[in-house]
């Protein structure tokens, strides 16, 4: 008989989930809050793939296992198409960026130095050339709403069970173990449910009696009008990380994780998108058109959640930052250790009991 999952969050993590599990043969049902699947942080993402920063070993190889991951489900997920642009990188400089090429080669990463000339051969419309910068000519990006909606697509087509709308208050839980969720529209039952809502696990985990060791960062990014093809990948500028959508607007950050937005935002856009026009030649007359804020679920220690919850048998988390490269990894892997084919050792350094203590 094949086991009941609920999943709880139709973001980046939650789609991945519910298309692996559903692959695998479980019975899945996804409970999202939001009127179509989307969660919170996935859809304000910069939605870079990449194992590029703050790695130490071990987490460069899951994070190298995601983008091969990421290739695997661009073949198996129609519609998907992931944009291999690779990624441009000069926001270190000097002998520290010759460093972080180096450090990065050393871990297997496909990365080098390029020179002046070949920027400009690369990206000729940057304003200002910096004389060295590293490619990573394997990185890429997704439109996440259009990840998310594929993946779900393909979720639902292998059996998966997806309800918008649904609000869960609590978990159920007897005798150390999670049996389903309380919604608006009563208890589901189940024999195994993931935590895949963001910031919507710190309460949900309270209602058992746990604290998740969880920062919410917000970090905004200016959207400018669609515009021509200005840029053939990420750029990762000092103080600015821009990429070009698929409708061709300008989305950037101070960094991949957004800028701080201040008491201010819509002036923190402005002098955000002016940065982007002094540095792409036409992009001068391309106007902002929105930003948006996320607020990205991040692990106290920076690096992954996801696991079975000590001591409540049944139950799953998973949270990270950033997701949306780490998805197709998670997604994976925690589908094999759910149906019983054992944990990852991967994932073995980023179990949620790190995280984890018991309200007094």
């Amino acid at each position: 008989m094949a086991q009941r999952v609920i999943i709880i969050g139709a973001g980046i993590i939650g789609a991945s989930l519910a298309w692996h599990l559903a692959s695998a043969g479980a019975e899945v049902i996804v409970l999202e809050h939001e009127a179509a699947p989307r969660g919170i942080a996935t859809p304000a993402s910069w939605a870079w793939i990449n194992a590029s920063w703050g790695n130490d070993p071990a987490y460069a190889r899951l994070r190298f296992a995601a983008m091969a991951g990421w290739r695997r489900l661009d073949r198996d997920v129609p519609g998907l198409h992931v944009n291999w642009c690779g990624g441009l990188l000069w926001d270190l400089q000097g002998a520290e960026l010759e460093t972080f090429v180096r450090e990065r080669q050393g871990q297997g990463y496909d990365i080098r130095l390029l020179g002046r000339d070949e920027i400009m051969a690369r990206e000729p419309n940057l304003v200002a050339v910096p004389d060295a910068a590293a490619l990573a000519a394997g990185e890429g990006c997704v439109e996440p709403q259009h990840a998310v909606d594929c993946l779900v697509a393909a979720a639902r087509a292998a059996g998966a069970d997806i309800a918008c709308n649904s609000d869960v208050k609590w978990l159920e839980a007897a005798h150390g173990r999670v049996t389903g969720v309380m919604t608006s529209d009563g208890v589901l039952s189940a024999d195994h449910v993931v935590i895949a809502a963001g910031a919507g696990a710190v309460k949900l985990l309270g209602g058992l009696g746990l604290t998740l060791a969880l920062d919410q960062p917000p970090g905004l990014l200016s959207h400018s009008e669609p515009a021509p093809e200005l840029l053939k990948g990420l750029i990762m500028a000092p103080e600015l990380h821009v990429r070009q959508t698929a409708e061709g607007r300008l989305v950037a950050g101070t960094d991949f994780g957004g800028t701080d937005p201040g008491s201010n935002p819509e002036q923190a856009a402005a002098e955000l998108h002016a940065k982007v026009q002094a540095l792409i030649r036409g992009a001068e007359r391309i106007p902002l058109s929105h930003f948006t804020v996320g607020y990205r679920p991040t692990p106290r220690d920076g690096v992954s959640c996801a696991g079975a919850v000590p001591g409540f048998a049944g139950l799953t988390l998973a949270v990270t930052h950033s997701g949306i490269t780490l998805a197709p990894a998670i997604g994976d892997m925690l589908a094999r250790e759910i149906t019983g084919r054992g944990r990852d050792p991967l994932l073995a350094p980023y179990a949620p009991d790190r995280l984890l203590t018991a309200k007094s």
